[in-house]
């Protein structure tokens, strides 16, 4: 029982990562992709890893996957702001259709 629950959580999760990667393909602009690449990825990943918890024999595995978990949920989203904030100081603009520029905003 417990594995046809991790596969399914884990089918769930390679899902995300794909659409990930379509997006990182399909999107317009760095940022596009950065959003794409974080939050599809980021929740593909953890699904992974919570799929494998529920697969686990030993609680040392679960621990390690819990911890994994939990350093993706933190690392993920600071490392996706830092590449977007040195994208946007280097120079590196918003997709010429984009409606609002809040960043722009902001610093005027």
């Amino acid at each position: 029982m417990m594995d046809g629950i991790g596969l399914t959580i884990i089918a769930i999760g390679i899902f995300f990562d794909l659409l990930g990667c379509v997006g990182m393909v399909r999107f317009p602009n760095v940022y596009n992709r950065l959003q794409a690449g974080t939050k599809c990825v980021t929740l593909g990943v953890c699904l992974i890893l919570i799929g494998a918890i529920f697969m686990a024999d030993g609680a040392p595995m679960r621990l390690k996957a819990l911890l994994c978990v939990v350093f993706i949920l933190i690392t993920s989203p600071t490392a996706a702001h830092a590449l977007a904030r040195a994208a946007r100081v280097s120079g590196i603009g918003l997709w010429e259709k984009s409606v609002v520029d809040q960043y722009e905003q902001e610093c005027e």
